[in-house]
């Protein structure tokens, strides 16, 4: 059988057993911040579990995509130096929601695999967890599995609930006992059968887990009854694939056959036209790899410097390495989505559909990590011919050269040492901490230059060929030169960059000649009129007088010039709605918004900012060009032009007219308004008396907004079975049905209380003619212990009462006095008393007094002292 002819099978059999077929969700879990990535098939269904959700269907079939390399759940390691892991792998399951359990879901595995998918009984073995009778007597009296192939397993290095055969999630969740199942390749592949010395070897392969979903484990370590017994059960389809196929890899089975040899062409044309060994291990990575980072692309993930991102940065990169190892020196990975594509697009059109963005992305990743891979390689190179791989060069390796330190890790692994990643890590976490303390780089304020004034052609260019360095600035000394490596200031005679003013950040984007490579990241002003790049040297030496083609990162740049356009446009409309006193008071401007303050002595209401919103989108609908004007500061104060907050202005000064405004501002910006192409706001606040902040985005940042929020609209709906338009009307039924429900309960609380008070009454004690009453209740709140109160001080009329309750590690505590008693005690001081024995304080007034505490183990010895402490004061 073909993969897809498994997962249709599977899918089939059980949908003719009552299963519902049900999609699989996303990689990237939208409503799960437990997880990094979706793991196993039963998440998309763990809040059914819970008994949280509930269904249209009580019985399921999946074929789940599922990523295992970061987290708890991390294969990436393994991944091309074992025959069965995988970055991603796909598992079918079959589920049920407190219907069938563990007879019906051992009779259908075994079934399944003996009836429909042909394999020997005879080949089959089986593991128990070894407190689970029921399961065991089902294989060997029901299933007829003989008492020789059942295995039972118990706990692992001596915690319970840490077996093989005890399943969790993770840390947290649903939880219970589970049977595998495993086939046995023969006598003459290595290994043992589960449970053995030997079981490591290859000989017996697991390919099902049913789990027995019985419990919820909290953060607390403790396991809760689920509400009904249910049932989870994973099999991944590559083991099973390579079972039916008779092959002993994974990466033997027709989707990795095809995918290899996608794979090996694609890096023997960037190779050159090379002949890679079509065996090789590090074809098996590549191919894995396609799979995890196109399908995690496709939910919405890019590649980046943390969570989801680094992650899909670190897999990506890691094939990269492995093909610049069979030869390939141009990009390669990102040609395989198509082949990709090809092989799973019917199962899963979302690949097919993404295709194209899905390569896209990809190739960027790949280009940029092309820039450095060849100087990297050689660095670590040099480093391995000494040995294991020292700390500091790992960290240069990440940090220059975008060598992500497992990758490091990786290439030693093949070499036979090791990486000091203890030092790495203290690398890190001592840049983490500068750059903490240091906040926005600002190496180019403050440095002596007395050159040439820089001229800037970014308005009309963003790549000036011929750019001289006139000056170079490290550890904010000038120097005549930089390494590579090093941070610099660069001062060129001629520059497209534009340097951070007027709000708007400073460009970033590229310094290359033909030996040379910066990398700028911020662009700002020394003087008035001479701009530093602040980048870092990645390839070569920089020296004063050198030449470079300066490039700005266009795509950054564009994004920033659609806000800063935008800004305009609404600086003008708030004017409009709110009044002529809106005056600008601050502006950031950069690729991802831009943050306006102005001068408003109120919150803007949400008719007011819709209103703003639909003027500054007409602007951009009606595409009025865009023009700037140098001319003399008095004849742009008469034409109208208004000037905007920090920015200083010379004797000449620019003049913008954008749509209907017209403002004075150095900056870049669109050349049309339609260039801005959508406009919403994205926030409105305080930030001083008087003071108001806007933040808004625009062009496809405000297109991904929007799309945010109709998935939050659409998922928050789906959660309250209604639909999006009637969303507001289904949330405010419910917000009333819980009000209703807390009134009720809080009655339930007062009439128990006040049940359990009359009881208490029987305990009060005299002590020298005061009554002494201290007592737990049981299920109050602050609210109930003062209503008792009360009541008790009612009904014992000369009294000094303590009352308790205890909610989970907290304890809540009330002291009472009559009147005509506070003269002798103070119920301020008797709570405090109590409160200290229970890790807390308290205080209040003579006759009431609250307290709270977080050792319930010591209310019952605290509640006894109480009588003793009363008579020493009466």
């Amino acid at each position: 059988m073909k993969a897809a002819e498994i997962r249709q099978t599977f899918l089939k059999f059980f949908e003719s057993k009552g299963h519902q077929i049900v999609a699989s969700s996303p990689v990237v879990p939208g409503d799960d911040p437990t997880l990094l990535f979706t793991n196993a098939g039963m998440n998309q269904f763990k809040d059914v579990f819970l008994g949280f959700d509930k269904r249209a269907y009580t019985r399921a079939t999946t074929s789940q995509k599922c990523i295992r390399a970061g987290g708890k759940h991390n294969d990436l390691d393994n991944v091309g130096y074992t025959a069965r892991h995988h970055t991603f792998f796909e598992m079918l399951g079959n589920f049920s929601f407190g219907d069938y359990f563990k007879k019906d879901a051992i009779s259908y595995a075994w079934e399944l695999l003996t009836q429909h998918f042909k394999l020997p009984a005879e080949k089959l073995w089986v593991t128990v967890y070894e407190e689970d009778d029921e399961a065991y007597e089902i294989w060997n009296k029901t299933v007829g599995v003989p008492a020789e192939r059942i295995v039972r397993i118990g706990d692992n290095k001596g915690a319970r609930y840490m077996s093989d055969n005890f399943w969790m999630m993770g840390d947290t969740g649903p939880c219970g006992p589970c049977t595998e199942i495993f086939y046995d390749h023969g006598p003459d592949v290595a290994g043992g059968p589960p449970g053995s010395a030997e079981q490591d070897g290859d000989r017996y392969i697991e390919i099902w887990n049913n789990v027995f979903m019985q419990f919820n484990r909290t953060e607390d370590g403790v396991m809760h009854p689920l509400p009904k017994p249910s049932v989870d059960t994973g099999m991944g389809l590559e083991r099973l694939a390579a079972v039916l196929q008779h092959v002993h890899s994974n990466y033997e089975i027709d989707t990795f056959v095809n995918l290899l040899a996608a794979a090996k062409k694609a890096v023997d044309e960037a190779a050159g036209g090379g002949d890679c060994d079509k065996d090789s291990p590090s074809l098996k990575v590549i191919a894995d790899h396609i799979r995890a980072c196109s399908f995690t692309v496709v939910d919405g993930v890019i590649p980046g410097n943390a969570g989801r991102g680094y992650v899909l940065r670190r897999i990506a990169r890691r094939a990269i390495r492995h093909g610049y190892k069979l030869g390939a020196r141009t990009p390669f990975f990102h040609k395989l989505v198509a082949a990709l594509a090809a092989e799973m697009g019917d199962a899963y059109p979302e690949l097919r559909q993404a295709e194209k963005r899905v390569t896209d992305v990809l190739k960027q990743e790949e280009e940029r990590f092309f820039q450095t891979i060849a100087t990297g390689m050689e660095i670590l190179e040099g480093a391995l011919a000494k040995g294991n791989v020292d700390g500091d060069t790992a960290f240069k390796l990440h940090d220059t050269y975008g060598f992500p330190v497992d990758l490091t890790a990786d290439v030693c692994r093949e070499r036979g040492v090791t990486v000091d990643e203890v030092r790495f890590h203290e690398l890190l976490e001592e840049q983490k901490t500068r750059a903490r303390a240091a906040g926005k780089f600002k190496m180019a304020q403050g440095l002596a230059y007395s050159g040439a004034a820089t001229t800037f052609h970014g308005y009309e260019h963003l790549v000036c060929e011929t750019s001289k360095v006139t000056a170079i600035y490290v550890d904010g000394a000038p120097v005549n030169e930089a390494q590579a490596g090093d941070d610099a200031v660069i001062v060129l005679d001629h520059t497209p960059f534009y340097a951070e003013s007027g709000g708007q950040v400073g460009d970033a984007g590229e310094l290359r000649n033909g030996t040379t490579r910066v990398v700028v990241a911020d662009t700002l002003k020394i003087q008035a009129d001479v701009f530093g790049h602040h980048g870092q040297v990645v390839e070569g030496t920089v020296k004063v007088g050198d030449v470079f083609t300066a490039k700005v990162d266009a795509e950054r740049r564009a994004k920033t010039v659609r806000n800063h356009s935008a800004t305009h446009l609404m600086h003008k409309a708030l004017r409009e709605v709110l009044g002529a006193h809106v005056q600008q008071k601050g502006s950031l401007v950069n690729a991802e918004r831009t943050r306006f303050d102005f001068a408003h002595n109120a919150p803007m209401t949400a008719e007011e900012i819709r209103e703003v919103e639909a003027l500054v989108n007409a602007e951009i609908l009606a595409n009025a060009g865009a023009q700037a004007q140098v001319m003399a500061l008095d004849d742009a104060q008469k034409s109208g032009a208004m000037m905007l907050f920090g920015e200083k202005y010379g004797e000449t000064v620019r003049v913008l007219s954008i749509g209907s405004s017209k403002e004075l501002c150095g900056g870049t910006h669109v050349k049309a308004t339609g260039d801005i192409g959508l406009f919403k706001i994205v926030a409105e606040s305080g930030v001083a008396a008087g003071i108001r902040r806007v933040e808004a985005v625009t062009g496809d940042n405000a297109l991904s907004y929007l799309q945010m929020l109709e998935t939050t609209v659409q998922g928050a709906a789906m959660t309250l079975k209604t639909s999006p338009h009637e969303l507001g009307q289904r949330l405010h039924a419910v917000l009333e049905q819980v009000r209703q429900l807390e009134k009720e309960l809080t009655a339930a609380k007062s009439k128990l209380a006040s049940a359990q008070g009359d009881e208490l009454l029987a305990q009060a004690v005299d002590v020298k003619g005061l009554k002494v009453l201290a007592a737990k209740l049981e299920g109050a709140d602050a609210k109930t212990l003062r209503e008792t109160m009360d009541k008790l001080k009612d009904k014992l009329k000369t009294a000094a009462i303590v009352l308790a309750a205890v909610d989970g590690d907290k304890v809540q505590l009330a002291a009472g006095v009559t009147a005509d008693s506070t003269a002798k005690v103070k119920a301020g001081e008797l709570v405090n008393f109590v409160a200290q024995q229970v890790g807390g304080k308290g205080g209040g007034k003579p006759d009431l007094a609250m307290a709270g505490g977080t050792q319930p183990a010591g209310v019952a010895a605290a509640l006894q002292s109480v009588a003793g402490w009363v008579a020493e004061r009466v």
